[in-house]
């Protein structure tokens, strides 16, 4: 088998492809043969050395992961030789609120899914939805969780309706885009170019507004809604200030990434003025992960992908996924 390795702070040209003798599963253990990965921003943070996690030493990089169960350990009871599975970005998170004893994670502290063979906990993987292929399924297991997570997670969640504010078209704002619809919210996006923007009315948005033809888009936000406002914002950037301004009061916003460009500090006034609840979240449980792929089958829900490489071709993927031009998930293709 082969595998990608890294030290975080390589960056991409410190990918180095190695051999490695077939790996065995232990009790309780699953032998994964990985069909597809996906990348994330946060791996590649892990690759530039600034992922807030720990990352161990020559880490088999990229969270996300599907594929094919080609032999279980002593004791297996919940997978089977030959069924298709996704894995869980935290595997020892099963339900609950997220702890301390939650941090191990694939491609971090655990080596990920940039290999041909994983072993992996059978607690830690979930059926991939019938519909999808492995490049599809590859995709759910950071962003779209994390998404289900933002809309769902908080005890009250996004109901019929209610109005959804997503930001821009990275990988957790389509899917908040998508399962926001699935779950009958009224969706408002926000993008960069009209080219987007026809591509996010295509997928289901009812508004688009254009942030750089309109800076101040939480007052565009408040035209659209005759002055209630957005009942919950998924934010990508960490622009909280203006999230909190576009949601009403006592409105929800899911804090869900930053980019330090965009990151202002936020005035107490607006936060305290504004009644909301700011919650900063990371994926999500397995449990999380299992109801939402119930609503990606029965709605048919598809995921969005770019383009998809071969495992050869890992460290271009890399680079293109850092150029930033795509719109959708970017994927790493190992099928056979």
């Amino acid at each position: 088998m082969r595998s990608y390795h890294v030290d975080s702070g390589a960056g991409i040209d410190g990918l180095a492809i190695r051999e490695h003798a077939d790996p065995a599963p232990g009790p309780g253990q699953v032998l994964v043969a990985i069909r597809a990965a996906a990348l994330s921003y946060r791996d590649l943070m892990v690759l530039r050395g600034d992922y807030v996690l720990p990352v161990k030493p020559d880490v088999v990089p990229v969270a996300d992961g599907a594929g094919e169960v080609v032999a279980v350990g002593p004791d297996v009871t919940a997978v089977r030789v030959g069924e298709r599975v996704a894995g869980t970005v935290f595997p020892s998170w099963q339900d609950g609120p997220f702890g301390i004893q939650h941090l191990p994670q694939l491609g971090g502290s655990l080596d990920g899914m940039l290999t041909e063979l994983a072993v992996i906990d059978e607690t830690a993987l979930v059926p991939v939805p019938e519909h999808l292929s492995f490049d599809e399924a590859a995709t759910l297991p950071c962003a779209a969780v994390t998404a289900w997570n933002a809309l769902t997670g908080d005890g009250d969640g996004l109901r019929p309706g209610q109005t959804l504010l997503t930001l821009g078209s990275g990988g957790v704002s389509l899917f908040a885009l998508q399962l926001g619809k699935a779950l009958g919210a009224r969706v408002i996006a926000t993008t960069s170019s009209p080219a987007k923007a026809r591509r996010l009315a295509e997928l289901g948005a009812d508004e688009v507004i254009d942030y750089r033809t309109m800076p101040d888009w939480p007052s565009r936000v408040r035209e659209l809604t005759d002055n209630q406002r957005a009942d919950r914002v998924v934010d990508v950037a960490g622009l909280l200030e203006q999230s909190l301004k576009a949601v009403r009061v006592a409105g929800h916003v899911a804090c869900v990434g930053f980019l330090a460009e965009t990151a202002p500090p936020i005035d107490p006034r607006v936060l305290f003025g504004s009644g909301a609840t700011v919650r900063a979240l990371a994926v999500g449980s397995r449990t999380q992960f299992l109801s939402m792929n119930r609503l990606v089958e029965q709605k048919r829900i598809r995921p969005v992908i770019d383009r998809a490489f071969p495992f050869d071709k890992a460290p271009e993927a890399f680079h293109y996924y850092a150029s930033g031009p795509f719109f959708g998930k970017v994927i790493i293709s190992n099928q056979v």
